[in-house]
């Protein structure tokens, strides 16, 4: 009998199911409790959700932008209660998110051997704390001025903005979620490293061409069309990619020192 299946205990196909269906449905009371909560915390939600659209958000107090506010509106009548309901669910998600990490790695962790099982607890714990840094800079930094500089902007005074809370929320979730992703890329970097398909030279000598991709992911993630918003989003997308290249490198040099 192997280590795995010694560590699993000789459990059958259909107890590893049980198992999983038993992981599956803790993972969503946890969600579903987290998003109740959140939910019953309206006043206190939508106070941090909705800080962006004036002046007075620290953002703008520590950068001295002139005082301004954004007025939303909604135009559906069920619009306000489902935009409560989705940014509850979005929040219990984030809320829950190292739950669900850590009942999945409980139950993949003993088909694993130790060394697996060491590179495994890093990469899920550098792929939470990376990807809640992106949701926090997209959410203090780069949303903040995409807000300010759409919010804001009129093609003439006669011409009066009307945003609706639906365009508001619906762009700071997927601002959010895009930053979060973006940002797994040191820890993305790092796999490929391990399993071998990038090298530190490699992405050295890509350089060039991932500036021109950085860019573009900037361009996509931000819908302001301003020069220095793009530059907000695409400069710390340019340092991840670097901090990735001085990842593979030590990754490199430590195997190498293993052999």
């Amino acid at each position: 009998m192997s280590d795995q299946d010694s560590a699993t205990g000789g459990m059958t196909f259909w107890d590893h199911l049980d198992e999983l269906r038993s992981v599956i449905i803790r993972m969503l009371i946890v969600v579903v409790v987290a998003t109740v909560v959140a939910f019953s915390l309206k006043d206190e939600l939508f106070a941090v959700v909705l800080a962006p659209r004036s002046s007075d958000f620290i953002t703008y107090r520590l950068m001295g932008v002139e005082p301004f506010s954004i007025h939303l509106m909604n135009t559906g009548l069920t619009e306000q209660f489902m935009m409560h309901l989705k940014t509850a669910m979005y929040v219990g998600v984030l809320v829950a998110l190292p739950y669900i990490i850590y009942v999945l790695f409980r139950f993949v962790s003993p088909a694993l051997y130790d060394n697996e099982r060491k590179y495994a607890t890093l990469l899920c714990t550098s792929g939470y704390l990376m990807f809640m840094l992106g949701t926090a800079l997209n959410y203090w930094l780069i949303f903040p001025l995409t807000v300010k500089f759409l919010g804001t902007y009129q093609v003439s005074p006669d011409v009066a903005n009307m945003l609706t809370l639906q365009s508001y929320m619906e762009t700071l979730l997927m601002m959010n979620l895009l930053m979060g992703i973006v940002f797994e890329l040191p820890v993305v970097s790092w796999l490929l490293g391990r399993m071998g398909l990038v090298n530190a030279q490699m992405m050295q000598s890509m350089r060039k061409h991932a500036v021109v991709a950085i860019l573009v992911v900037a361009a996509i993630i931000t819908p302001t069309t301003d020069a220095f918003t793009l530059f907000v989003v695409a400069l710390p997308i340019w340092l991840l990619y670097e901090l990735s290249i001085v990842i593979v490198r030590l990754s490199q040099n430590k195997t190498k020192q293993i052999l």
